[in-house]
């Protein structure tokens, strides 16, 4: 079974200090969440099952690392950078470090776990 530090360590050099300094952010906004695979990717969510009451997700395609949030469409965005995609979801596509802004993230984050927390 892959762990979430396999899978990310396994990526190539960008996307994997990409993936890290998410990793990193997502750490350190939402201590209370659980960090596991899940369908693939490495998801954050609330309780022992990441999957049951999803938060966020670190999934990388061969060019970028996406940054999404299950609710981002119900997030305060004044940035404009979280793009809509399914259901409630929005997430931000990202190619190497310099595009995170962990000020910016950690928002996003708190303000997607108070909306699971509910």
């Amino acid at each position: 079974m892959t762990t979430l530090t396999d899978h990310l360590t396994d990526l190539d050099v960008p996307r994997r200090e990409v993936a890290g300094k998410l990793r990193d952010i997502i750490d350190a906004a939402l201590p209370e969440a659980t960090g596991a695979m899940w369908h693939g990717h490495p998801v954050w969510g609330l309780g022992d099952r990441p999957g049951a009451t999803p938060v966020c997700l670190v999934k990388a395609y061969p060019a970028y690392v996406t940054f999404g949030l299950w609710r981002g469409q119900e997030i305060t965005d004044g940035s404009g950078r979280l793009v809509p995609g399914a259901r409630q979801m929005a997430s931000v596509k990202l190619r190497t470090v310099d595009e995170i802004d962990p000020a910016l993230f950690t928002g996003w984050l708190r303000q997607a776990y108070a909306l699971e927390a509910r």
